[in-house]
């Protein structure tokens, strides 16, 4: 049978984790933003989301990506 572990790591990094945690909080904001219908906050939250990727893009440039020096090889 073929060796079928060829996982590249699917983003367990710190810069995924790091950009999924904060897309998650913003929406969550967001969402309860909205419900208290606080229409300043629910574009903050927005703003937030949009930063998120660009948080993981500087993690990964520094080195926090999959195979990054500053993450360790499986």
């Amino acid at each position: 049978m073929a060796n079928t572990n060829t996982d590249p790591g699917h983003g367990n990094s710190v810069a995924s984790w790091t950009t999924v945690t904060i897309v998650m909080i913003a929406f969550t904001l967001g969402t309860l933003f909205y419900w208290l219908d606080n229409a300043p906050l629910v574009w903050a939250s927005a703003v937030l989301a949009a930063l998120g990727p660009l948080v993981g893009f500087f993690l990964k440039r520094a080195g926090y990506g999959v195979g990054g020096a500053h993450t360790k090889n499986h």
